[in-house]
């Protein structure tokens, strides 16, 4: 499975680092003067001068909070109009493709509008998916959601353009997703990790064999070596990426399976959370990553997951630096079931709800099996059902919720609390 995705990946560092330096430039100054969001981001900032990292840690991070405050207040400043107002108005400033350019607008939680045009592996997924060994003129059979949320497409793009078919199943229906299975013998799959799981276990109550899948790409959950293993033992390989609805692929697993190694069209960095100094290599911290993308150049983009760098380079062979995986969220912000819960979506029910006089939500459970509980402090007079309700339209998530006697809920400042394990 060895065959490298291109030469890049086998590239040495001080080449890699010299052309993406070179690179950087003309694609900032192409993000100028496209998306009025990053020029204000870059005022002052000269371009030539952009040479190394230290320089560019001089540019203010933009954090995912901010970018979701700056889409928002576009959106309220003015009404629905044509062209590069319009574009101005959903995205903020942040996009440089409007309507007609851009192919296709998802909506992650918050909610934060990502466009995605028609440029070949818009996401960047297509080196990941060939590191998991997908080759062309395999099937994938590809479990990511294809609404709001860019995963689907994130994955199906990836798939083009390695010349691969792909099966849209989508999420749920799991006895048509083992009988289409069945039926189409796809070679891969792409989805979360619990889903495949749940998927092969359903076959197994069905009586249903599976002999065509051998390997799988994970996003969107943690992948254990508990779970690997299990996978293998099935004689299937699977492997996990990192990405985000903002930025696309950012890192993946090779054969190695020593880390995760970076996407080679970005500039990633590890900072001090909550501030934009790189911290020293090893050391846990927030990714921050320049994207090359033209179409969404995002600067120093704070994604408010936790990392590190790991030192040396991967045993597979490829050159690029390697993240530790992700280490869990610099904010409370949590992913349940592959989606992003915020903390301003659980304010959003207290804000429904007046009866509330303090809530934290509670995410519990094990591997695949995740568990929101929204636990509140409130009079009897409260429609936990109604709740309920509030809390998937704000999160599009099913939630328990469950009232406790006032002065339970420790008062500090926690809104989301994760005591999920993952042995």
């Amino acid at each position: 499975m060895q065959a490298y995705y291109d030469a890049r990946e086998t590239a040495s560092a001080p080449q890699r680092e010299q052309e993406l330096f070179a690179r950087l430039p003309a694609v900032l100054a192409a993000a100028q003067a496209g998306a009025p969001a990053i020029a204000r981001q870059l005022q002052g900032v000269d371009l030539n001068s952009l040479t190394s990292r230290q320089a560019l840690a001089r540019i203010p991070v933009l954090r995912k909070s901010e970018l979701l405050q700056i889409q928002h207040t576009a959106r309220l400043a003015q009404p629905a109009m044509q062209g590069e107002a319009e574009r101005v108005r959903v995205f903020g400033g942040v996009s440089t493709v409007g309507w007609g350019a851009a192919r296709r607008v998802f909506a992650s939680p918050g909610p934060i509008y990502e466009p995605e045009s028609a440029r070949t592996d818009y996401w960047g997924f297509a080196r990941a998916l060939h590191a998991a060994g997908v080759r062309a003129g395999d099937l994938v059979h590809n479990c990511f959601s294809y609404h709001f949320t860019p995963a689907g497409s994130m994955m199906e793009t990836a798939a083009h353009a390695l010349g691969c078919t792909v099966f849209p199943g989508g999420v749920g229906q799991t006895e048509q997703q083992v009988r289409t299975m069945a039926d189409l013998a796809p070679q891969a799959y792409t989805g979360t990790p619990s889903f495949l799981r749940i998927i092969l276990e359903k076959a197994d109550e069905m009586g249903v064999a599976l002999p065509a899948l051998r390997c799988a790409l994970f996003s969107g959950e943690a992948y254990p070596p508990s779970l690997q293993a299990w996978f293998q033992a099935r004689g299937i390989q699977g492997f996990q990426a990192y990405g985000s609805a903002d930025l696309g692929m950012i890192a993946f697993e090779t054969e190695a399976r020593a880390g995760l190694v970076l996407n080679e069209d970005l500039i990633v960095e590890i900072v001090r959370p909550g501030t934009g100094q790189p911290v020293p290599d090893g050391e846990v911290g927030e990714v921050v990553v320049t994207t090359f993308n033209p179409d969404y150049p995002l600067v120093r983009f704070g994604t408010g997951d936790l990392s590190a760098l790991m030192p040396g380079e991967s045993p597979c062979g490829r050159t690029n630096g390697r993240i530790r995986g992700w280490l869990g969220r610099a904010d409370q912000t949590t992913k349940v079931r592959g989606m992003f819960v915020h903390p301003e979506q659980i304010a959003q029910v207290l804000v429904r709800h007046p009866q509330i006089s303090r809530a934290r939500l509670v995410v519990s459970g094990e591997m695949g099996h995740d568990i929101m509980t929204l636990k509140v402090e409130s009079g009897d007079d409260l429609d936990l059902a109604s709740v309920a309700d509030t809390v998937r339209d704000q999160t599009k998530l099913r939630a328990v919720v469950d009232r406790v006697l006032a002065g339970t809920l420790p008062n500090d400042g926690k809104v989301i609390e994760d005591i999920r394990r993952y042995d």
